[in-house]
């Protein structure tokens, strides 16, 4: 067999193919959709994934106000973030996130699935977050999946 003929493909940032994709949050479960969506942002779907190159996919998430979550998490699952400051450390809940902002709630549950480096930065920045069904990424053309198909 002639092992010359099989070569490793490993993207970089000039031959990755980086695509819009819109995913639907109605009726989903938190933890369970950012997985996915940071599994999308990531590449890992992707045939050609590297690990050390953004080679995930744009994601604009709608429909963000309804996601769900069971149980009393909404009031009782604790996010801490620090302030840098003695005694700065915060304490969020999940329904505090949400009514700060729609995108607060997901970027802090995607951003725990990513990287913790500069990589993990740059890859949460493709991620789009809308409280309604209308975002301003029509120009993009962005290409409706169902997140349910993946795994």
């Amino acid at each position: 067999m002639d092992t010359l003929s099989f070569k490793t493909i490993s993207a970089n940032k000039a031959t990755v193919n980086k695509e819009w994709v819109v995913v639907d949050a109605t009726g989903q479960t938190l933890g369970r959709f950012c997985s996915k969506v940071a599994k999308l942002l990531r590449g890992k779907y992707k045939p050609n994934f590297t690990p050390h190159v953004d080679c995930g996919d744009n994601v604009i998430v709608i429909n963000a106000d309804k996601i769900v979550l069971t149980g009393n998490k909404w009031n009782d699952r604790i996010y801490l973030r620090y302030t840098g400051y003695p005694g700065g450390q915060r304490e969020d809940t999940p329904a505090k996130l949400l009514a700060k902002g729609e995108d607060r709630l997901f970027r802090k549950v995607v951003k725990g699935m990513l990287p913790k480096n500069r990589l993990g930065a740059a890859i949460v920045k493709n991620l789009h977050v809308y409280a309604g069904t209308e975002h301003k990424h029509e120009a993009q053309q962005p290409k409706s999946i169902d997140i349910n198909s993946y795994k």
